[in-house]
């Protein structure tokens, strides 16, 4: 089965082609994977401009379709497969309606995605072994959306907790606009972060653990923010510019999201007794985070297994959409009965 995905839920402009073998245990071959990103574009308004994002998709999609199809020398597809939630309302309806129309010109079924469970899925984009994956874990953290989900099969998931006001990545967005660092914050903070190794420098003050040790699942990035501007604004201007303190601050505040994503994600497979911890979404490429989460699921829970995406696929993607669409093939249906939802829930019916 061939699979042709298509991802438009914000900035970038994404559509793949994917080749899945067997039912048991499938078996993915990636034949084109084209992401054009809008970062360039939004970077001067510190953020994503939706109607903006719009236009570009729309001025994109004809152009990645071509290249994506280029790739490959049987372009043939049996199913599309695209995103029609969450995310920002004027981005996915750009796709949801490219979609439409490319279904009915080949005449092939849709297949509606949950860009959520597609971050989850991107996990099975490489091979994952024959050991029992579920019940498992699984934390979603993007510039949008922070949350631990419980997965006890395909396709089989509750929700544990989320982010009551920014996600992590969004968090990172504002410290590093905060800092004067520019768009996207996430790379940047990581980047000045790591430069501090080199220099034994340290923050004097220690900045908050938001909800760390609450019984709970949920998470809340807002008041790690504003700690980093009061924290900057009470510093005097040639420290507040040097870069020595850019680094201490991102590395403080780096971590600071770092020891509260890990805590939650490891208390909720210790109370669910997971299998497996999966990690997906854009801030799941990030170096420190990936090596933490490693040593500690060593340390404290050596029998669980733990997933996370190549780094390639845990930003934005088709590819994830792709082999998502293969899981729910059973969902495919008309493009006449296709609908973007941009707050659709995990889990949520399509």
């Amino acid at each position: 089965m061939k699979i042709l995905a298509i991802e438009t839920s914000c900035d970038d402009t994404c559509i793949a082609l994917l080749k899945a073998q067997g039912k048991a245990k499938p078996y993915f071959k990636i034949l084109s994977n084209i992401v054009s990103s809008q970062v360039k574009i939004h970077a001067k308004y510190g953020g994503v401009y939706p109607t903006l994002a719009k236009r570009e998709h729309q001025k994109n999609l004809p152009l990645v379709l071509k290249r994506a199809l280029n790739k490959t020398k049987d372009p043939k597809a049996d199913l599309v497969a695209i995103t029609v939630g969450p995310g920002l309302d004027p981005c996915l309806w750009v796709g949801v309606n490219f979609a439409k129309e490319l279904a009915q010109k080949l005449n092939l079924p849709i297949v509606p995605v949950n860009h959520i469970e597609a971050h989850i899925y991107a996990n099975w984009l490489s091979p994952i072994g024959k050991p029992q994956i579920f019940p498992a874990v699984c934390l979603i953290v993007s510039g949008g959306h922070t949350q631990l989900i419980l997965m006890r099969g395909h396709r089989k998931y509750k929700i544990l907790g989320e982010t009551r006001d920014d996600a992590a990545g969004e968090c990172f967005d504002k410290i590093a606009r905060i800092l004067g660092l520019g768009y996207p914050g996430g790379p940047i903070v990581a980047a000045q972060a790591a430069k501090l190794k080199t220099i034994n420098y340290k923050l004097q003050t220690k900045l908050p653990r938001p909800m760390i040790y609450q019984k709970n699942y949920d998470f809340s990035f807002s008041g790690l923010k504003t700690a980093v501007l009061y924290n900057f604004k009470s510093e005097p201007e040639r420290i507040r510019k040097s870069k020595k303190y850019i680094q201490a601050m991102c590395a403080e505040a780096q971590q600071a999201i770092i020891d509260v994503l890990i805590k939650k994600t490891i208390q909720a497979a210790e109370d669910y007794n997971a299998k497996t911890i999966i990690l997906g979404g854009g801030v799941a490429a990030n170096e420190e985070l990936r090596k933490q989460f490693k040593e500690k699921i060593e340390k404290e829970l050596p029998k669980t297994k733990y997933l996370i995406p190549d780094t390639k696929f845990c930003t934005d993607n088709a590819a994830m959409i792709a082999v998502t669409g293969y899981f729910n093939r059973q969902k495919k249906r008309s493009w006449k009965k296709i609908k973007a939802n941009a707050n659709l829930k995990i889990g949520e019916k399509i």
